[in-house]
């Protein structure tokens, strides 16, 4: 998904500037494309696989401490199949996006699934959840949310949103766009045009590349003014998206899948992930 590519040195205060007329982005009108280009290969897969991993291995460990199931809440949780997953496995997870399409696919999803889910659906934007949680519980042990930073207007005003509805010992998973990823493949592909342009936005509606990335290092710099603590961080397709040549173990998705799970978790491998994911505790 795209970027200022230079957004580590450009002034973050840019993002507010007056003429700027950013707004939060919905992916309602292109629900289809939205589900085909980011979970139709195995792009898709890996990033399935990692979240997977740092995330139902963590809650399970959280519902063994508690002794009980986690109330877990997905923000712009878009199709939703990790938070479907937690649901399958006993807990009571609320799930919002403001697409009502994109909520309309995850639950045809969910009703695949030969099991009753304690899931409750909210389309809306967050800001507009703080009305609706009052019917549902206070407060919940783990909140989801996955590629939404990056299409906030205000991005670091969500921090104030989890704070509220996170348990004093929850935890916060983000996964984000990685900004660094987008310089370091121009680079390999010889896109030097791109690079150059310090103003680079995609300028096809349907591009899923956000103009407005935030890069690791401000998300950690909320996280530790938000006395956030990380336990884990992992790189989504730290390697993947840079093979211009699909020889020898990239033909083989399974291999590819496993050296993706080895390597997203080591450095300096993590941080040229396509995407970043933070699994943080308060």
């Amino acid at each position: 998904m795209t970027t200022e590519h230079q957004n580590n040195q450009l002034d973050l205060n840019q993002a507010t500037a007056p003429e700027d007329t950013r707004a939060d982005r919905s992916f309602d009108t292109i629900a289809n494309h939205f589900e085909k280009k980011v979970y139709g290969g195995l792009k898709g897969e890996i990033r399935l696989a990692v979240l997977r991993r740092d995330i139902v291995e963590y809650s399970a460990q959280m519902s063994e401490a508690l002794g009980r199931p986690l109330r877990i809440l997905d923000v712009g949780a878009g199709l939703a199949q990790i938070a479907i997953e937690l649901a399958t496995q006993g807990h009571s997870v609320v799930i919002n996006d403001i697409s009502a399409n994109m909520l309309e696919k995850a639950k045809a999803n969910a009703e695949q699934i030969d099991q009753a889910l304690d899931i409750t659906w909210y389309v809306c934007p967050y800001q507009a959840l703080a009305e609706k949680l009052t019917k549902e519980v206070d407060k919940f042990d783990l909140i989801l949310s996955h590629a939404l930073l990056e299409w906030l207007a205000e991005p670091a005003a969500v921090m104030d949103f989890f704070d509220q509805y996170l348990t004093d010992d929850g935890a916060l998973s983000l996964c984000f766009y990685n900004p660094a990823s987008f310089d370091y493949r121009n680079l390999i592909m010889g896109n030097f045009n791109l690079l150059d342009n310090t103003d680079y936005k995609a300028d096809n509606k349907k591009s899923l590349t956000p103009n407005h990335p935030v890069a690791k290092e401000e998300v950690e710099s909320w996280l530790k003014a938000h006395d956030y603590q990380t336990v884990r961080s992992s790189g989504l397709r730290v390697f993947h998206d840079y093979a211009p040549l699909k020889r020898g173990g990239h033909n083989d998705p399974d291999a590819v899948i496993r050296m993706e799970l080895r390597y997203s978790q080591l450095e300096p491998y993590k941080w040229l992930g396509r995407y970043l994911h933070i699994l943080a505790k308060r």
